[in-house]
């Protein structure tokens, strides 16, 4: 079910914001729940999770895991190519 934000009315705009868990066939609040004071629906950003988010990218590139899984990563140095992980041979000389 998706979460919703309310937040109460006051005469000077502000007020408190609860959340809600309704499904998305329920019609919006127009009381809260508990007071009954009168509320409006804030339009929130979905938070949306993913296994390709940034910080998952970097975890399944880094050098630790490229050696768990096997491979060997080489970086560009200034003799050739530097091995960082794995088990390959520990430099690749550039070809001039």
């Amino acid at each position: 079910m998706p979460r919703y934000v309310y937040q109460v009315i006051q005469p000077d705009g502000r007020g408190e914001t609860f959340e809600v868990f309704q499904s998305m066939h329920d019609p919006p609040l127009e009381r809260h729940p508990e007071t009954g004071a009168p509320v409006k629906r804030v339009p929130v950003a979905p938070n949306i999770s993913t296994r390709y988010s940034d910080a998952s990218t970097r975890r399944a590139l880094s050098d630790r895991n490229l050696e768990k899984l096997g491979f060997t990563k080489y970086v560009r140095g200034e003799k050739g190519y530097e091995k960082t992980a794995g088990s390959g041979p520990d430099l690749l000389k550039r070809s001039d």
